[in-house]
């Protein structure tokens, strides 16, 4: 178990805390805030998560439908916040983000088959979408994300960042976090990334959003 950094919780993280944890690696990016840690899961908690997945799963939604019906062809858990090991999770990630878990989304799973994927997207709710009103009237749009693989498919399944160029594979227990927002607040385009097909296997993640205010 990696001793994180632990601080009073705000409502935003800070890049420089973040990038102080053991063995976090920064990509050397100036477009993006974007970091990974290795093993911030144990594989018997991997494990565990994929179990609730495969239980409760349904097919994944997108935001802003663009008319393409294969955009996104995976499919996603909602996980249990009354679950005392989901918690556990939940208020990790945060811990390690330095964000208070008010100002965080429900963790949700992913599961991708063989030839399923996420096409290129970002994570926040475009301003001038017409569903940015939707989900994002109460509790203000995504600031951070932490997505964290739980296995590793037999070929596939990585992660593109489209428009830095940068590819990462799936790696059991690895977090990957990015801020969704230039230096200025406005969403950053930079972090545009491909869920790419699974080739092989099976892909389990899970992800967690940030706000910018507290979720309700």
């Amino acid at each position: 178990m990696h001793d994180w950094i632990i601080e009073p919780p705000a409502p935003d993280a800070d890049p420089a805390r973040i990038a102080r944890h053991d063995h976090v690696q920064r990509f050397p990016k100036p477009a993006l805030d974007l970091f990974q840690q290795k093993s911030f899961l144990s594989p018997e908690e991997c494990a565990q998560i994929i179990e609730r997945i495969d239980q409760k799963r349904r097919p994944s939604t997108v935001a802003d439908y663009n008319g393409d019906d294969v955009f996104r062809t995976s499919e996603t858990c909602d996980l249990d916040m009354a679950d005392s090991f989901v918690i556990g999770i939940n208020n990790r990630i945060a811990a390690y983000l330095g964000i208070d878990p008010n100002y965080g989304e429900p963790i949700q799973g992913q599961r991708y088959a063989v030839g399923q994927e996420f096409k290129s997207h970002t994570d926040y709710f475009e301003p001038d979408g017409p569903d940015f009103a939707k989900f994002c009237s109460i509790s203000g749009n995504r600031t951070w994300t932490a997505m964290i693989y739980l296995n590793e498919p037999g070929a596939g399944g990585a992660t593109r960042f489209t428009k830095i160029g940068k590819t990462i594979q799936p790696m059991t227990g690895k977090m990957l976090l990015w801020n969704n927002r230039r230096a200025d607040g406005t969403p950053n385009p930079a972090t545009e990334h491909h869920g790419m097909k699974v080739r092989s296997g099976t892909k389990y993640v899970i992800t967690k959003w940030f706000r910018e205010r507290p979720w309700a």
